[in-house]
């Protein structure tokens, strides 16, 4: 037997009730999905910026070790000793060019740098003492020995038949008055610079077909990013390219492709599930190659998401709250009305419900409590990423004054190499050791440079710690030194102590130098005689650095907003790095304060390393 249907609510104050906590569950339910939605797009844009910078940097890093080793075998087919051992094949000869290329190799770090007649057989080698030595090797039929031949110039990455690692060879051919004498080879191997990726997020270099390379991620190497035709497989390993290697396609969803726009992806790093990333890419400069990395996104994502849809389920429940307050102060009013008999009835009918709802609230209370400490480290975390990503912006405006840097010292390296080739025709070999020596030098130089980027570009959380802080400055002088050149600008500096040292975390008080180095810069655009000056001092437990120029200074508008975030004179500023900087220095336990003066003059204190 079918029960007969509910009677229908005939009282006005629970029809009320039920029409208003059904509103308030769907506003709320709109509200947070909403929220989460339009956090995760903002996000996602976050991260494919930072992913966008990321390549960029993978690949410059890249380009610069490529540019290092480049310059070598064209230096050598100029070599007259080179092309002396070529046509005369004297043992003597061969002995001192292979003592010569040992030299060469440790001096430049080249894996193997070695010479082919024209048949294609190695006659002198930088690993000739070696058990793995390549003097008497038939590498004819390497394509880079093949294509060097024919245009003179060629780069080939493969495995070492003898070593088995991989590398990129560079070949250039070596011409007489007859005609072709051999090829001089040079192999560059990319452990260190791997290494170094394998400490940030994933990233890996592919060939024009697919085939991955260099990667941090070392059981990926030789996977392709697309199915490789078989006939294509048939080559390759025809040619002892890449040994057995099965050319598995990495299991990327959706596949990426060298594009300018970065993209989700989700791949299963070696040994831990499937997880999604933002996957960008960006041009080295080596024929072909392509620089992809990685970026996680799961975390960002999850914080940022969670942080919008706390926030907005914390404000709905407040409004509900104050809705429900007003209705029920409506419905007590009915109530009262239409029950003035049942006074005392009512009276502890409504102790019970507010002792219930209190019980509630209580509970309520404890939930959001805990939410809003998630929440907080929600906000340190992002907090942190927010610093990160100014430093990636700084090195984005410092990348053309350092590659003028680094440019200057490679046309000086080559130079040199040809200033050394014409003494040695002119047997005077103490001359062209000098030049060698410079060269050297300019070498150590440019690696100095690229050192302190990475070491600047690097995420750190370190606890602190004593730091010296005339080495702080001088890293942010390096970084800066290019654009300070480029502009004119006089650096006077004045330093107690040298020794001087302060607790901080190093390259996060580099990062506040170079901001504010790089505002001083911008503030003497134009000035007539451009000067920073530079102070440290000591004051009883305390270090005070300041930073001042000789510009036109801040306006009385300025300094008022000049701590307050997204408040900024500069056209194309975003008004964070003075509060990034102000926030780092207080973590250090000190203070970042403008003090009066001609121009900005800019002070932090900081605690003495005792």
């Amino acid at each position: 037997m079918t029960p007969p249907p509910p009677p229908p609510l005939r009282d006005p104050i629970t029809r009320r009730w039920t029409v208003f906590v059904a509103v308030s569950l769907a506003l709320l339910v709109a509200a947070v999905w909403t929220a989460g939605a339009v956090a995760e797009r903002r996000a996602t844009a976050d991260l494919s910026r930072q992913a966008r910078a990321s390549a960029a940097l993978h690949a410059a890093v890249l380009r610069s070790e490529l540019a290092k080793h480049r310059s070598l075998p064209f230096v050598l087919a100029q070599d007259p000793d080179v092309a002396s051992v070529l046509r005369s094949t004297d043992p003597a000869g061969i002995g001192a060019l292979n003592r010569k290329l040992e030299t060469l190799s440790e001096g430049t770090r080249a894996a193997v740098i070695y010479v082919l007649n024209a048949r294609g057989v190695t006659i002198a080698a930088s690993n000739w003492r070696q058990p793995t030595s390549f003097v008497g090797s038939d590498y004819s039929f390497r394509p880079y020995f093949r294509d060097a031949q024919r245009a003179g110039v060629a780069e080939l990455f493969a495995l070492g038949t003898v070593s088995r690692r991989p590398g990129l060879f560079m070949s250039r051919r070596v011409d007489g008055p007859d005609g072709l004498l051999g090829v001089v080879v040079v192999k560059v191997e990319f452990e260190q610079l791997e290494a170094d990726w394998s400490s940030a997020e994933p990233a890996f270099a592919a060939d024009a077909e697919g085939v991955i390379l260099v990667t941090s991620i070392a059981p990926w190497r030789f996977s392709t990013l697309s199915p490789l035709p078989a006939a294509e497989q048939r080559r390759l390993r025809a040619e002892h390219r890449f040994g057995e290697a099965p050319f598995t396609v990495l299991d990327l969803k959706p596949p990426v492709a060298a594009a300018r726009t970065p993209a989700l992806v989700s791949v299963a790093l070696p040994g831990q599930p499937s997880a999604r990333f933002m996957a960008a890419s960006a041009d080295p400069g080596a024929a072909g190659w392509t620089v992809f990395t990685l970026t996680p996104t799961g975390a960002t994502l999850r914080t940022a998401v969670a942080a919008a849809r706390a926030v907005a389920l914390l404000i709905g429940l407040a409004a509900c709250g104050l809705g429900a307050a007003l209705l029920r102060w409506r419905g007590q009013a009915t109530a009262r009305a239409a029950r003035q008999e049942a006074a005392r009835a009512e009276l502890e009918a409504r102790v019970g419900e507010r002792t219930a709802e209190l019980r509630k609230t209580n509970r309520k209370l404890t939930i959001e409590m805990e939410e809003r400490r998630r929440a907080e480290a929600h906000v340190h975390l992002m907090q942190d990423e927010l610093v990160q990503s100014n430093k990636l912006a700084t090195l984005g405006q410092i990348a053309a004054g350092v590659a003028h840097e680094i440019n200057q010292p490679v046309a000086a390296i080559r130079a040199y190499a040809d200033n050394a080739a014409v003494f040695l025709e002119r047997a005077d070999p103490e001359t062209a050791r000098s030049n060698l020596g410079l060269i050297a030098g300019l070498t150590d130089r440019i690696g100095l440079i690229t050192d302190q980027l990475r070491a600047f570009a690097r995420k750190t959380s370190a606890p602190l710690a004593p730091v010296t802080a005339h080495e702080a400055i001088e890293g942010a002088l390096l970084l800066v030194g290019p654009r300070m050149r480029q502009q004119g600008v006089r650096v006077v500096r004045s330093e107690a102590d040298e020794d001087l040292q302060v607790m901080a975390e190093r390259f996060r008080l580099e990062q506040v130098l170079v901001n504010l180095l790089q505002n001083a810069i911008e503030a003497l655009d134009g000035a007539a005689d451009p000067e920073i000056a530079i102070q440290v001092s000591s004051r009883r437990n305390q270090v005070r650095i300041v930073v001042a120029d000789n510009g036109p200074g801040l306006s009385p508008q300025a300094v008022k907003t000049l701590f307050t975030p997204f408040a900024t004179t500069k056209p194309r500023g975003l008004g964070l790095g003075l509060v990034i900087s102000r926030d780092i220095v207080t973590e250090f336990g000190g203070e970042l304060t403008l003090e009066p003066g001609p121009g900005a003059r800019f002070v932090i204190t900081l605690p003495k390393a005792r």
